[in-house]
């Protein structure tokens, strides 16, 4: 056996505890600020505490969960050294998620894991995720960071997330409630928030556009496009869902698999969305990528949003009240298309999208071509 003349300590393997323990300390004010009445305890315990008596008021209580990371859009922040808004990428992600079933999202917890901890680093990051849950009206309750040398480079990171709601059951938003003759409404994404990173960061490197060139059609440098900030729909969407004269049938977070397929495993089966390009004009954040790398249309609609973070099903004669909650949220919204029963979508006319997610669901079909 071969023995190592001078000793091994954690810190020599790369492992800085006393820099994790000050970025503790950094993040304190704004997690402090991440907060609702029912957290017990502060920063720090093993657990985070939530007083469950909330649930009490509701008649019968239906807990829902999620949890999601960034993807690769954690590359560009860590290129333009960017870190205090990775965070609503991260809470967007889970939360919204969480809504899509009617739930109101109640408290998170976030994974950071990095190659070396730079203190200032990570408070950045946790910055801005406790910013994000507290536009949310979510309790950041607790989390962890984790060094780990030769697993990642000192300055790589990534980030996760999982958060909790809850719902009485009769409040629930189900498939079954969707209506021939529904209206679907399309609310506004503010970018590309975080999917479809891994293609787009290969039409411009492939390109060989930096971060740093200005974009003319952007009206800033790519990087700054780039990580354009995923909107945090939670707390504007449980507005809309407990506005009075208005009923929402279903409600999807367009995310990885693009709009159609997305909109598709909210709907029962037997029902169809169709969707009309002609009803919005994408930002130029898509169509730029699109012309750069040469992406084919079907390719990019089934990776990227389109400029459409959500979308809402409801009654035809309930829109234009939705359309007004969601102007006064400063969240633009518009009449997209209508449900129809599955077998009277026109194959002929469009492709009809069914079975994402391994879900046996409704289908969607998209059509004609953007203003």
């Amino acid at each position: 056996m071969t023995q190592h003349n001078e000793p091994i300590t954690y810190a020599g393997a790369g492992v800085d505890v006393e820099a994790g323990d000050k970025a503790v300390e950094l993040m304190k004010a704004s997690v402090k600020q991440a907060q609702r009445p029912e957290v017990l305890g502060g920063l720090g315990g093993f657990a985070g505490l939530f007083d469950a008596s909330v649930l009490a008021r509701m008649e019968h209580p239906i807990l829902a969960t999620s949890t999601d990371g960034v993807g690769t859009k954690v590359a560009i922040a860590q290129a333009l050294d960017t870190h205090d808004t990775i965070g609503f990428d991260l809470v967007g992600m889970v939360v919204d998620d969480i809504v899509v079933c009617g739930a109101e999202p109640l408290y998170m917890t976030d994974y950071i894991a990095t190659g070396k901890v730079v203190p200032e680093r990570i408070a950045a990051i946790v910055k801005g995720i406790a910013a994000a849950c507290r536009q949310a009206n979510v309790a950041l309750i607790g989390g962890e960071t984790a060094e780990h040398p030769g697993l990642l480079a000192a300055d790589e990171y990534d980030v996760a997330g999982a958060a909790t709601g809850v719902v009485d059951k009769a409040d629930l938003i189900l498939p079954e409630s969707v209506r021939e003759g529904d209206v679907v409404l399309g609310l506004a994404a503010s970018g590309l928030h975080s999917n479809g990173y891994s293609l787009v960061r290969k039409v411009y490197a492939s390109a060989g556009w930096g971060y740093n060139k200005h974009v003319e059609e952007f009206g800033r440098a790519l990087g700054e496009e780039l990580l354009e900030p995923t909107r945090v729909y939670a707390a504007d969407l449980l507005r809309l869902i407990r506005t009075d004269g208005v009923d929402i049938h279903a409600l999807s977070h367009v995310t990885g698999g693009g709009l159609a397929a997305n909109v598709a495993r909210v709907l029962p089966k037997g029902m169809g969305a169709r969707i009309e390009r002609s009803t919005w004009t994408p930002p130029a954040v898509f169509d730029v990528t699109q012309r750069v790398g040469n992406v084919p249309q079907d390719d990019i609609e089934r990776t990227l949003n389109m400029g459409v973070g959500f979308v809402a099903v409801l009654p035809a004669e309930q829109a234009a009240t939705a359309i007004e909650v969601c102007a006064e949220l400063d969240l633009p919204a518009w009449r997209m298309g209508e449900i129809a029963r599955t077998e009277n979508l026109d194959a002929a006319e469009a492709e009809i999208i069914s079975g994402a997610k391994g879900v046996d669901a409704g289908a969607c079909q998209i059509v004609g071509s953007y203003a």
